[in-house]
This record gives C-alpha cells, sequence and structure tokens, in this order.
C-alpha cells in the first residue's frame, strides 16, 4: 500500500492527492501524530480532532501566499506535517526539534510564534487591515477553539471585526473542550447551536426579491426591523451575527468535503464570516477519545494501554499541592479554589470532587479569575488561584490592581514555575519572580523540596495579605534533605554555615548547592549554604550578618536576570555598602527553547560545575 505523506514533500502538496484518497492520507497523519507523541510527548488529542480540518485548510488555501493563524498552536502538527516538516516531526519537542507549537523559524507558513490562547482573531484582523491597506487580496483565516473564546482578547476582537469591512474568515474549532471540560455562558450556547441553511437562504432571496418591486424599500426595511426576532427563532448563532459576523455552521469538522464547501461559501462575503466546525477532540485514538483531558498534554506513553511511562517516577509537585489542598479545605471552611480550565493540569481535580461547592473554572481568563478572588476574598473567602507561571502573565494587571492595591488576602499557586521543557519559549515559567516581587504588599514562597510545599501553603493560607507559592514541573529535589527548619516570613533557612563563600539559593537547586559546596571544599573553602525561601520579601538582616566573614555571595535561582530575586540582592549590598560581591547565577534575560529541563540549566550555566568555574575565575583574581 502506498504512503500518502510520501507525496507531500512541500507546502500545498496535499491538493495533488486525489478526493477519494484524502479519507486514506488522514488516516496516515494520526498514524504519524500518534506515533511521534507517543515517542516525545506532546498535545495528542487537539491534534487528532483536528486532521481533517487541517487537511480541507491547506486545500482551500494556497500557502504561504494566504495567511493561517492557529489559536494557541498547539493543534497544528497537521499543519507540520503539510507543510515541509514531515521528516524533522520525529524531533517534535526535542532540543534543537521542531517546536510543538507554530514556529516562524521553521517555515514561511507558520505566520507568527504563539503557545497562550485568544489572540489568532487579533492577529489576523491586523493582518487583514494591513493586507487591505497595501491593496494585497490574499485570504486570511483565523482557527480558533472553543475554550479560546472563554478569554477576554477573543471577545474583545469579535467586538472589532464585527464592525470591519475588511474580508477574514474564522473557523471556530469547537470539541467543547479547552484542556479541561469548557465552561461558561459561551461553552452553554454554542452546546445549542443547530445548522440553518432555511434562514441564510431566506434572507438573501426574500431581500432580493422586493428590492425590486415597487413597494420594495418598504418591505425590506420592514425586513430589517422583524431580522432579528427572525433570526432568533431559526438561527441560534445570532450572538455572532448580533456583532457583525456571517454565520456559517455548525458543520461537521471531519467531513472535508463540507468544510470546503464552507470555506468557498465564506470566501465570497464581504466582511468577516464565522466557521462554526464540530470536532471530536482526540479523534482515531480510542484513550485520547475517552480521556481528552489527560492526552491534552502528554508525556510519553505505551499506545496499546495509553499509560503514561512517567508514571513511575514517583510523586510531583502537582501531586503534593494536590493532596495538601484538600487537607487545607478541610480543615479550614473559607478556602476555596480556582483555575483557568485547567483543574487536572494544576492538580485541583481532586478538591473539584471533594468540595465542588468552593471549586470554580472560569474558563481561559486569568484576568477574570484574578479579580473574581479579590472578590470572594472581600466577603470573607480565602481563595487559592492555581495557575500555570507563563499563564499568570495574563493576569498581571488584576494581581496588581486588584489583589495587590487592595491588599487581599489570595493566594496564587503557580505551578510549571522556572524551566518547564519541551514546549519551549511559550511555556517556560520564568518570570514570574520578576514580575510580582514589585508588587507591594506581595509575598512570595519559593520551596526547595516537597516538604517546604506542604509547609508553605499552609503558612500562605494563614494570612490576610496577597501570596504566592511558586514551585515547578516534575519532582527535582522534592525529597532532598526532606528536614527543614519551621518557616518565618521573610527568613532564610542556613543549612549549612561556613566563611568566606556564602551559597544562596531560591527554589529546587539545593542539590546543586550542595555540589558546588563540595568543588569548594577540595579547594579548602567552606562554604555556607543558604535556602532563601522567599523572593519577596527576602532576608535582609541575614545578607547583612554575611558581610562580616563573607566576601562573595552567589545567587541561584531559575528566572530571568531582569527583576530577578539576584538582582535585588545585588542592588541590596550595593546600596549598604556591604563588603562582598555578588555572583548572580540566573538564566539570563532571553526566551529559552525547548529542551530538558537539564539540557537547558546546562545551557543556561545552572550546573554546579559551571558556577564552579564562575567562582574560581573570580578567587583566582
Amino acid at each position: 500500500m502506498s504512503n500518502l505523506l510520501d507525496k507531500i514533500n512541500q507546502p500545498n502538496d496535499v491538493k495533488k492527492i486525489p478526493d477519494e484518497q484524502i479519507p486514506a492520507l488522514c488516516r496516515e497523519l494520526r498514524r504519524s501524530i500518534l506515533r511521534t507523541v507517543s515517542r516525545n510527548g506532546g498535545h495528542l488529542a487537539s491534534n487528532l480532532g483536528s486532521v481533517e480540518l487541517t487537511v480541507a485548510l491547506h486545500r482551500f488555501l494556497d500557502l504561504p501566499k494566504d495567511k493561517l493563524v492557529w489559536d494557541v498552536g498547539h493543534q497544528a502538527y497537521t499543519h507540520k506535517l503539510l507543510t515541509g516538516r514531515k521528516d524533522a516531526f520525529g524531533t517534535l519537542r526535542k532540543k534543537g526539534g521542531i517546536s510543538g507549537f507554530p514556529k516562524r523559524a521553521e517555515s514561511h507558513c507558520d505566520v507568527i510564534d504563539t503557545g497562550h490562547s485568544s489572540t489568532s482573531i487579533s492577529v489576523a484582523a491586523g493582518l487583514a487591515e494591513a493586507r487591505d491597506l497595501k491593496g494585497e487580496t490574499h485570504r486570511i483565516v483565523a482557527v480558533i477553539g472553543d475554550g479560546s473564546l472563554s478569554g477576554g482578547p477573543a471577545y474583545e476582537a469579535l467586538n472589532n471585526v464585527g464592525r470591519s469591512k475588511s474580508n477574514l474568515i474564522i473557523v471556530l474549532n469547537d470539541n467543547e473542550m479547552s484542556i479541561s471540560k469548557n465552561v461558561g455562558g459561551m461553552a452553554n450556547y454554542l452546546r445549542k447551536v443547530r445548522m440553518s441553511e432555511n434562514y441564510i437562504d431566506l434572507k438573501g432571496n426574500l431581500e432580493n426579491v422586493f428590492n425590486k418591486t415597487a413597494f420594495g424599500e418598504r418591505v425590506a426595511n420592514s425586513i430589517k426591523k422583524t431580522k432579528a426576532t427572525l433570526r432568533s427563532m431559526v438561527v441560534p448563532g445570532e450572538f455572532f451575527t448580533e456583532m457583525g459576523l456571517t454565520y456559517y455552521g455548525p458543520i461537521d469538522g471531519h467531513n472535508i468535503h463540507e468544510l470546503e464547501r464552507a470555506l468557498h461559501a465564506a470566501e465570497k462575503v464581504h466582511g468577516a464570516v464565522i466557521i462554526h466546525a464540530v470536532t471530536k477532540k482526540g479523534k482515531g485514538y480510542r484513550p485520547s477519545e475517552t480521556e481528552p483531558s489527560r492526552f491534552h498534554g502528554t508525556p510519553p506513553f505505551d499506545v496499546m494501554s495509553g499509560k503514561p511511562f512517567e508514571a513511575l517516577r514517583g510523586v510531583s509537585y502537582t501531586d503534593i499541592f494536590r493532596s495538601e489542598i484538600c487537607a487545607i479545605a478541610s480543615e479550614n471552611k473559607d478556602v476555596a479554589a480556582i483555575t483557568a480550565a485547567m483543574a487536572d493540569g494544576t492538580g485541583l481535580d481532586r478538591f473539584q470532587k471533594q468540595f465542588p461547592e468552593r471549586f470554580f473554572d472560569v474558563g481561559i481568563a486569568e484576568g477574570h479569575a484574578a479579580s473574581f478572588a479579590t472578590g470572594l476574598s472581600l466577603n470573607g473567602m480565602h481563595p487559592v488561584l492555581c495557575v500555570y507561571s507563563t499563564f499568570l502573565q495574563r493576569a498581571y494587571d488584576e494581581i496588581m490592581q486588584d489583589i495587590c492595591l487592595n491588599n487581599r488576602p489570595v493566594t496564587l499557586a503557580i505551578d510549571r514555575a522556572g524551566i518547564v521543557g519541551s514546549d519551549g519559549e511559550t511555556h517556560q515559567g520564568i518570570f514570574d519572580v520578576a514580575f510580582l516581587s514589585h508588587m507591594p504588599g506581595m509575598t512570595i514562597f519559593v520551596p526547595r523540596n516537597g516538604a517546604e510545599l506542604r509547609a508553605m501553603l499552609r503558612v500562605a493560607v494563614s494570612m490576610e495579605t496577597p501570596t504566592a507559592v511558586r514551585y515547578p514541573r516534575g519532582s527535582k529535589d522534592i525529597d532532598f534533605m526532606e528536614n527543614t527548619v519551621p518557616i518565618t516570613v521573610g527568613k532564610a533557612e542556613v543549612m549549612k554555615r561556613g566563611s568566606k563563600v556564602a551559597i544562596l539559593f531560591l527554589g529546587t537547586l539545593a542539590s546543586e548547592a550542595m555540589e558546588l559546596c563540595g568543588m569548594l571544599a577540595e579547594r579548602g573553602i567552606d562554604a555556607t549554604i543558604i535556602n532563601a525561601r522567599f523572593a519577596a520579601p527576602y532576608d535582609k538582616a541575614l545578607i547583612q550578618s554575611l558581610s562580616i566573614n563573607h566576601q562573595l555571595l552567589v545567587c541561584m535561582e531559575e528566572g530571568v536576570r531582569s527583576g530577578s530575586f539576584s538582582e535585588h540582592v545585588m542592588a541590596y549590598v550595593m546600596e549598604e555598602q556591604l563588603p562582598m560581591r555578588v555572583v548572580s547565577c540566573t538564566l539570563g534575560d532571553r526566551f529559552l527553547p525547548q529542551g530538558t529541563q537539564a539540557e537547558l540549566r546546562n545551557d543556561c550555566g545552572l550546573t554546579a560545575g559551571k558556577i564552579y568555574e564562575r567562582i574560581s575565575a573570580y578567587l583566582e583574581k
């Protein structure tokens, strides 16, 4: 049997495949995606569910002349396979390999580097306006999931394009899922929407007929007055039409003929068109069809059983949070939990089952989540907003203006803080310390192991001011030197006392600090080791005392340099004119590419060996 994928080596080659062979091509695409993701990990369910939709778009568009904008981009694996990256697909999400998201450096068919949700319509609208200003005529399509419609920027964009005269096609990929099951008014609305070609034909035909008669203008005006009532009776897509968009759907998102028919019809409409395509997340692989949330972003797994190989690696920080937040909530009836469409990923799935009345999934709406948490706290609750570090950036203003300005007792549980790994630049959690530490009143807890995470969560939830507890993905150092001294806000933990060189680390870098201490001991230096515990407020009194018998203070953390804990410490030492030098060991000021956590630490010089080289160079001077 011939391999149809062998015939697709560059953009637009899919158009050469005969219609009758397209279903077979889709099966091959699914097999390729399943095979690679099972080995490398990645976003499986969303990609399996969008195969036919992607094929239809590629048969309709002329890439890269036409522009295809993916929202988030985690469903673009088929797009990669159809645009000349088939041979490199086995390197997906590996260091130096192709990204799990659109990347302009990989292909001219990728319009924008992306990885966060709800922005595709805005980007596409900007592209369309620029096209029109330049007198160009190429087609522009934005693909957005129904989950992404819960994000505010998507509504802002719809409001804008509904008033624009630029031709733009928006494909709504409706699979009733984001990462977790979709919630909210839009999700309920989309469930009710049904196809109504009768209305579209009735509207167009009646107006055309009446406008040709002597009394046509009066009748046409009468139609316009009653159009909203008529539409609400036969077209449940009124939300979009009232915003000024032409609505087609819902249509079967796995029927390529139907998809292509809708795309060609949309192309003829003047203005913005939304095509509502209903798809099944995880289609073609039963485990992902039945558990789409688990296979949204999956580690490598056994294809036959669907079970991840990583399951044997032990407890993660997310697992510890999962159990501890439930224990805290069982003792404190004022504790509530909030997620932004990620109950499973953040470990709130157990909380949701045990305390459903105190669990809130607000959809992909981090800004709203922060303000909502503020409202809960204003009436006596202590909300815990659990979100990945990379997505917390979307709520910066609400954290500053609502939580901190009002000094509310809200706890931010920041999962995936630090290097995350294979998802690349858009998902590394390396900016949160920098943008939270300058917020007045914010206390930032940074545990070095699992025991500290449990203890810090309890302290944070007991406080009457804004708090954040940041912890990494996986299980690095989770059991490393479990015994810890009690937590005192703003105070560091001195793990070993010495002189001359002090090693001050933030987060799960205790093992590197101990290894570095051993290296220094071999050259006769008895170093001090300190677990900072807090990025803000940090232990200034301890730093003062260190300056008495230490000439070098080495700060280590998994975050960017600008605005970092290390930078704050360095500024304090300079302001106080303390007689010691600070060596800042951070990830630098850059976006981190994909790779394993260990690979990226090594590349950034955040290993014991590379830090020792820096210390040695200083001491030799």
